[in-house]
């Protein structure tokens, strides 16, 4: 690793003998002519602090931190700035020997290092350095849910999805901050997204207690992701609050579903669910709603079922990346509390699904059961986490 190495010198002048300075007593004998100038040396207490800054250079590595570290004195002041004047954070040691920064250095930024030092002896002087660190050849980007300043179910998980592969799991882990206003147990956990990108989630052990304040910091600016995957040059943040606890229990079976509020059922719909026997049966377990998206174009076509529908749907809540939603399907009325016969969403009449999607938000979870259905959700298909034990969750962390 490279180094810099600034001397910081505390000044001493050369003292002239006596005779050169005062006049001499009447009767001190008189100094020989010729006689040699005397300099005082520095002592031990006094000699230069040597100040070493690392990274160094003009194309330094990026992501590691900035450390400085004083020889033969101390450090009484480090300040780092890049060339926008922001400032690095950082500690310094006890004995005043080394400072390292919070964050790592950033790809593609100059920085400049300022030292103040003080000798063994007492003498206070200062010392400046520079380095450049070289730019990132791939930048990785992170996609994020839920945004900042939304309210959102009792189920809803903190998601972040990679443009590119991320190897370095457990780094970037560490710099994934989330805080709550009552401290809500949760973990981390590494799955693979539907669109077949890496992900990780943010969940609690149990569903998340109504008013709970969440704030996400990602300070990833600097962290590399690995081979493939490229540099994080930015950080991100989010915060929003958990809305009333609301539960959607779907029993496919009877063909119902109903909109379970703070414990207590407000309203029995019935429904259809997914054909049973083949590739149109509805999937089952814990599903979160992840998006109110009105008035939809559907078409069988992009969920591997041919030429089967081609339709504008109203009132449409999607459950899963895989196409499940659930939503108004007046063109099924004569099934609603009697069978199962959608393409595997969950369908009502008009007037119910109007009523029932000015109900729900974002995060709400549809715990859908029910003997004749695809499989559980899958924890990438869309927000399907909570079908996997608490355990089992907690050891998707790469940190465990």
């Amino acid at each position: 690793m490279s180094r810099i190495r600034v001397l910081a010198h505390a000044r001493v002048r050369a003292t002239v003998v006596a005779a050169l300075l005062a006049p001499l007593a009447a009767c001190s004998p008189a100094a020989s002519p010729g006689a040699p100038v005397t300099e005082v040396t520095p002592s031990p207490d006094d000699r230069p602090v040597t100040v070493t800054v690392t990274p160094a250079g003009a194309k330094a590595p990026a992501g590691e931190p900035v450390r400085v570290t004083a020889t033969g004195g101390r450090l009484t002041s480090v300040t780092v700035t890049d060339a926008e004047g922001h400032r690095l954070a950082g500690r310094a040691a006890a004995d005043g020997r080394s400072w390292v920064s919070d964050r790592k250095a950033v790809p593609g930024t100059a920085y400049t290092v300022k030292a103040a030092t003080r000798t063994v002896g007492g003498t206070a002087r200062s010392t400046e350095a520079g380095f450049t660190t070289a730019p990132a050849e791939k930048v990785n980007k992170v996609d994020w849910r839920p945004g900042t300043g939304s309210t959102v179910g009792v189920a809803q998980p903190v998601s972040l999805v990679f443009d590119h592969p991320v190897k370095n799991r457990a780094e970037v882990e560490k710099q994934l901050r989330i805080t709550t206003s009552n401290d809500t147990e949760g973990s981390w956990g590494w799955i693979r997204d539907w669109s077949g990108r890496d992900r990780v989630d943010w969940r609690p052990r149990t569903y998340w207690k109504p008013g709970t304040e969440v704030t996400l910091k990602a300070e990833l600016n600097g962290t590399d992701s690995g081979p493939a995957g490229g540099w994080f040059v930015r950080d991100y943040t989010t915060a929003f609050t958990i809305g009333d606890r609301q539960i959607v229990e779907v029993d496919l079976d009877r063909h119902q579903l109903s909109l379970v509020r703070d414990g207590k059922t407000v309203r029995r719909i019935p429904v259809s669910g997914g054909t049973p026997g083949g590739d149109k049966r509805s999937w089952r377990g814990t599903a979160v709603l992840m998006a109110k998206e009105g008035t939809i174009n559907m078409n069988s076509e992009t969920v591997g079922l041919g030429n089967a529908y081609d339709k504008m749907v109203d009132h449409s809540m999607r459950l899963t990346w895989s196409g499940m939603y659930a939503h108004a399907a007046p063109w099924n009325a004569q099934h609603f509390g009697r069978s199962n016969q959608s393409s595997g969403c969950i369908g009502m009449s008009d007037a119910d699904a109007a009523w029932f999607y000015a109900q729900v938000r974002p995060g709400d979870p549809f715990e859908i059961t029910g003997k004749d259905t695809k499989g559980v959700v899958d924890p990438g298909n869309g927000f399907g986490a909570w079908n996997l034990s608490w355990a089992a969750w907690q050891q998707r962390s790469a940190l465990r």
